[in-house]
């Protein structure tokens, strides 16, 4: 999986298309991430003491990553990544500009 925890994305499919948003839990065995504002689920909280009451949660669901893109920093445009090797390492580069992700 080529998406890390930090990146910005472009949801490019569902209901939340076209929506950019940060990347905040990345889950490389089930294929899927989970962003910022995007794919919003509402969550049923049991009360924790006697005399509270219960509520319902907003948090962001897991999606496929496959329905994300990223956003290159310096380009601001969602597109494709590569791969180069600088130093014995892997960087990621955009594939429109070059620049390093």
């Amino acid at each position: 999986m080529n998406i890390k925890k930090g990146d910005n994305v472009k949801i490019i499919s569902g209901d939340d298309r076209g929506k950019t948003a940060k990347v905040t839990a990345v889950f490389p065995l089930r294929g899927t991430i989970a962003a910022e504002g995007v794919h919003m689920k509402k969550k049923h909280v049991r009360p924790r003491r006697q005399g509270d009451r219960g509520e319902l949660v907003t948090m962001a669901a897991p999606f496929p990553a496959s329905r994300a893109m990223i956003v290159c920093p310096r380009c601001g445009k969602a597109g494709r990544m590569g791969y180069r090797r600088d130093e014995g390492r892997g960087v990621r580069i955009c594939k429109k500009c070059g620049s390093t992700l």
